[in-house]
């Protein structure tokens, strides 16, 4: 199907049926769509959301010899998790945009209380 009959969007008729890997525009939103500005929209709030993170483990942590800031996961799930439940998945984001550094691929409540999360 090329046109969604469900939307009123025209300039879908137009697009290829289908792009390929080597595409720029493989796996992506048509530009302008409202699926697009969905995702940035998402993109965005889940930025602000690691920038909140990041500044409640400067306030909650403590600064160590090397001058980085860090809490245990522990202590920064009591605080952020009054905040947001979606503590584990942020550390992650975090993580993956070299914010933070923590041992181990998951953290677990409970379990690594202990880990010690640095913030870089």
């Amino acid at each position: 199907q090329r046109k969604n009959p469900f939307s009123s969007d025209d300039r879908l008729a137009s697009k290829p049926a289908h792009t390929h890997r080597g595409d720029p525009t493989y796996g992506r939103p048509p530009e302008g769509s409202r699926t697009e500005q969905r995702g940035k929209d998402a993109h965005s709030h889940v930025g602000r959301e690691v920038d909140e993170l990041c500044l409640i483990i400067r306030r909650t942590g403590e600064v160590g010899e090397d001058g980085h800031v860090s809490v245990t996961f522990g202590q920064l799930f009591e605080t952020y998790v009054t905040i947001s439940n979606k503590v584990v998945g942020i550390l992650l984001r975090a993580r993956k945009h070299g914010l933070v550094h923590f041992e181990g691929e998951m953290l677990w409540q409970g379990k690594d209380d202990d880990v010690v999360i640095t913030l870089l």
